[in-house]
């Protein structure tokens, strides 16, 4: 596992965790901005990593 590998396992746990806790404040706070955290959630659900994509040297 190299170093892009273990960045792409910690950065879709981080994408999930912002996308929830941002979903939370807009529905806590009733601003509609909770609809940012609708972005990284599916990111990090979905598996997409824009650093794989930018440096190419993640695997798939």
């Amino acid at each position: 596992m190299n170093k892009f590998d273990k960045i792409k396992l910690f950065c879709r746990k981080f994408r999930i965790a912002i996308g929830i806790i941002l979903i939370l404040v807009g529905f806590y706070t009733g601003i509609a901005w909770f609809y940012l955290g609708v972005l990284p959630l599916l990111a990090g659900l979905t598996n997409f990593c824009p650093l794989c994509i930018i440096s190419k040297k993640c695997t798939i």
